[in-house]
């Protein structure tokens, strides 16, 4: 007889996936296409600081790049989905 809890699909741990809010900060600010050393700098912290926020990121949605964790993020419902990325309220 199986453990209550331990036949678990992938869906189901995807579901558990939980992104801290300076990591949905870093995403967001990534989505709206600055690179890694703007959104340091917009967060006064290093780039080094991004990259590791980036990195645990990666493992959390089990993907390998910006795209695939945007993608995800957005699916996982971690992320608002921004059909206007780069360009905030007002800019014309």
């Amino acid at each position: 007889m199986a453990m209550p809890g331990t036949s678990r699909s992938s869906e189901d741990s995807s579901r558990g996936v939980r992104l801290t809010p300076t990591e949905v900060k870093v995403l967001s600010l990534i989505a709206q296409g600055h690179s890694s050393q703007e959104a340091a700098d917009r967060m006064v912290v290093s780039k080094r600081t991004v990259d590791f926020h980036l990195a645990n990121i990666y493992q959390k949605l089990q993907v390998n790049n910006r795209v695939q964790a945007l993608r995800a993020a957005t699916r996982l419902g971690l992320i608002p989905f921004e059909p206007f990325f780069g360009h905030t309220q007002g800019d014309s």
